[in-house]
């Protein structure tokens, strides 16, 4: 995880922390995989340059995965030692707490179990991203509390059909922003009742994803992803919105045999049998385990063409307006993408660099543009992320919304 001159970021690149206190809830210890480690670095990072002294917090009694074997685990030692290493990459090595609450009140990193209960008190802010932290196990009162969802459309459904459980949790929550730009919209099936979702959208450093080399010969367009997921399906007005993704890719899964530019997908979740039909019709694949690391995602991703991916369903039949916080890096690293349509491009332009698409014909048309203008469509990725995506705007602008800008 470097910048393109290869230093890390040092604690003395960052301003001066004078605007308050925040604190991010994320995942980075329970589930140390490449993206989920982008993505809560994509909201520490802008929040310290913004001038703010942010904080990194688990409290959680949530599964811990391994970070070798990926089978979830109680000791949580190797765990603890890579969250240390992931925030001392970003300058924030002594801003960073990992607890269990229900081992005893286990507290380590920068401080114990009352310390922490003090910076709960004191933060000007505690952002919830992915609903990450249970708010049972805080028994002090937060100041300002943000939910921040990633994956729209499921608790507005359960909300819409009247689910005390979720009624009760957001209720608790100063300000909820979700990744569905388009919620509310007249165009959009997802039901919106009781709160106010504020929309926001995947933020990216885009200097930290910008690279002086072009992809190597031979690359392809890829993607990571799990093929199947077991569970979060969704139910609304009779019509069932599936949550795992194989479901999109299987439409379009004889896509390779005709695609000017290779596919290739870093896949997990996914049983020999159905890898062998991806190989059989066209798709490169590699195990998405391989890219765990952080420094290996941000790799795979600067060596690919860009990205070709599918949407899950549950974000493309309501026209969520989602977007991926996985595509952002794509786009930062000035690498074109094909996206499945959510309805985000009311809200982004696309047709150069970014392209929305609902069938294969689409989608092979999105490919034959990359394919004839390679470079102008790298360009057009870049000023994307810039001008819509930067992690500084989109994360400023959110903090503009709860008055702490």
């Amino acid at each position: 995880m470097t910048k393109p001159d290869d230093n890390i970021i040092r604690p003395d690149e960052y301003p001066s922390a004078t605007r308050g206190v925040i604190i991010v809830w994320g995942m980075l210890a329970s589930s140390p995989f490449g993206g989920m480690v982008w993505q809560v670095y994509h909201y520490l990072v802008p929040l310290r340059r913004l001038g703010f002294d942010v904080w990194y917090v688990e409290d959680s009694d949530r599964l811990l995965y391994d970070p070798v074997t990926y089978i979830p685990t109680e000791n949580f030692g190797a765990n603890v030692r890579l969250l240390a290493s992931f925030m001392e990459m970003i300058g924030l090595g002594d801003r960073w707490v990992f607890g269990r609450p229900d081992s005893k009140a286990a507290c380590v990193g920068a401080t114990d179990r009352s310390g922490l209960n003090r910076l709960y008190r004191e933060a000007d802010a505690v952002i919830n991203l992915c609903g990450a932290q249970e708010l049972e196990n805080v028994d002090t009162s937060i100041k300002c509390l943000i939910y921040l969802e990633t994956d729209p459309v499921y608790k507005q459904v359960e909300v819409a059909k009247g689910n005390q459980t979720y009624i009760q949790e957001l209720d608790a929550y100063d300000y909820l922003f979700t990744y569905g730009e388009n919620l509310g919209a007249a165009d959009c099936l997802v039901p919106v009742v009781k709160y106010r979702w504020l929309p926001t959208r995947p933020p990216v450093c885009v200097d930290l994803w910008q690279t002086r080399t072009n992809p190597p010969d031979g690359a392809a367009l890829t993607s990571v992803a799990n093929w199947k997921h077991k569970s979060k399906d969704v139910i609304w007005n009779g019509e069932a919105w599936h949550w795992s993704k194989h479901y999109e890719f299987l439409r379009f899964i004889d896509l390779p045999n005709e695609s000017r530019l290779p596919l290739e997908l870093a896949v997990g979740a996914i049983n020999a049998e159905d890898l062998d039909r991806l190989g059989q019709c066209g798709w490169r694949t590699i195990a998405s385990g391989t890219l765990e690391d952080p420094k290996s995602y941000h790799s795979y991703i600067n060596r690919s063409l860009g990205e070709f991916t599918v949407s899950k369903e549950q974000y493309v039949r309501p026209r969520s307006g989602w977007f991926s916080d996985r595509s952002v890096c794509y786009l930062a690293a000035a690498r074109p993408v094909v996206t499945q349509d959510t309805g985000f491009g009311k809200f982004v332009p696309t047709g150069q660099g970014l392209f929305s698409f609902q069938t294969h014909d689409d989608a092979l048309d999105a490919i034959a543009h990359i394919a004839d203008e390679y470079q102008r469509h790298s360009i057009a990725a870049l000023e994307i992320a810039r001008e819509y995506f930067e992690a500084e705007r989109v994360v400023g602008d959110i903090l503009r919304r709860v008055g702490l800008l």
